[in-house]
């Protein structure tokens, strides 16, 4: 309640020092004064006494009412504040994930695709006012989910992400890409981001990535790259056993590390590498302070005007004075 009262005209509050001060003197002048007054008997001593006794409450109300009518020209305030949030257009925001075969790789643990799957998970909770979508790629693409403020939908299309072989094996960065730009291109949102995450080299498709590049530049559209992939060898599927199950051996990690900082320079993103689980996590922890989704406070206040209540209070004090002053204290005076 009271961190809600405000005054607005302080300055009057300064003739409370000033009245602090008369206070004080009349104290020290009615210490040193003696009081005397005649009696015509004995008998009415006690009378006296009681008029004495009760003679300074006089005081106290005079110098309470012109305490709060000084209060009342300060002109005291109760405000009521509510706050509105309004939100902005917020960001559009696709995830192009590598699905090839290399995604199982289990350098990262238990591999580089279901490390990614938890990490971007957790990243789609945390914009809340975004929309988003999703795009797969190996050999070819397509788009899982298109952008979406469904969070629910995101997450379970997230989860469903496996390698099945289903689309042709490959690393076919430009048209991850290029369809990444296509879900992206007409949205009205403020902002329009691409996540592409890979774990090797452009070796498939028909679209050149730097083509891609330049179609998510004209379409103001940021990409922020991922090299996927520890430093040397990793365990990775090299062949497939009679049963269908795939082969592991070691094999070199192998990223062009070149091509996607340079898809993140000429799009004004940036390019990162995760290089363990940590490290894939810091990065899209980094990605989220990036991308902050502007949300706009709106205050309004309405001032309840109390000054009354004093000046009300004032006159009342005021009034039981002169009463007591015309009544009890009145042979007194």
């Amino acid at each position: 309640m009271l961190e809600n009262v405000t005054f607005n005209n302080p300055e009057f509050l300064w003739l409370a020092v000033i009245l602090f001060i008369i206070i004080l003197i009349d104290y020290k002048l009615k210490n040193v004064k003696n009081l005397s007054f005649k009696i015509s008997s004995i008998k009415s001593f006690s009378n006296k006494s009681l008029k004495v006794k009760f003679f300074p409450l006089l005081n106290v109300l005079r110098f309470t009412a012109l305490f709060m009518l000084i209060v009342a020209l300060a002109r005291p305030q109760i405000i009521d504040v509510s706050i509105q949030t309004k939100k902005s257009r917020g960001i559009d925001i696709v995830i192009a994930v590598d699905v090839s075969s290399s995604m199982l790789a289990q350098d990262l643990k238990p591999n580089r695709l279901e490390a990614l799957k938890e990490v971007a998970k957790e990243f789609v909770n945390d914009r809340i006012n975004d929309r988003i979508g999703l795009v797969v790629y190996a050999g070819e693409s397509y788009t899982k989910t298109p952008v979406t403020s469904d969070k629910s939908i995101i997450i379970n299309s997230i989860n469903e992400i496996i390698f099945d072989g289903i689309i042709e094996d490959g690393t076919a960065i430009g048209m991850g890409l290029a369809t990444s730009v296509n879900r992206l291109k007409n949205s009205k949102a403020k902002s329009k981001v691409v996540i592409l995450l890979t774990d090797g080299v452009n070796n498939s498709g028909f679209i050149d990535p730097n083509t891609s590049a330049d179609l998510a530049t004209s379409f103001g559209i940021k990409t922020y790259t991922i090299g996927l992939g520890s430093n040397g060898n990793a365990r990775a599927p090299i062949a497939l056993n009679p049963d269908g199950s795939f082969r592991y051996g070691l094999t070199k990690v192998e990223i062009d590390e070149q091509l996607l900082k340079e898809i993140a320079l000429k799009t004004g993103g940036l390019y990162f590498r995760a290089t363990d689980n940590e490290k894939l996590k810091e990065i899209y922890d980094e990605i989220n302070k990036l991308e902050k989704t502007e949300v706009e406070e709106l205050k309004y206040s309405n001032a309840k005007e109390v000054y009354r209540l004093f000046v009300l209070g004032a006159v009342i004090l005021i009034l039981i004075e002169w009463i007591l002053k015309t009544t009890f204290f009145k042979s007194f005076i």
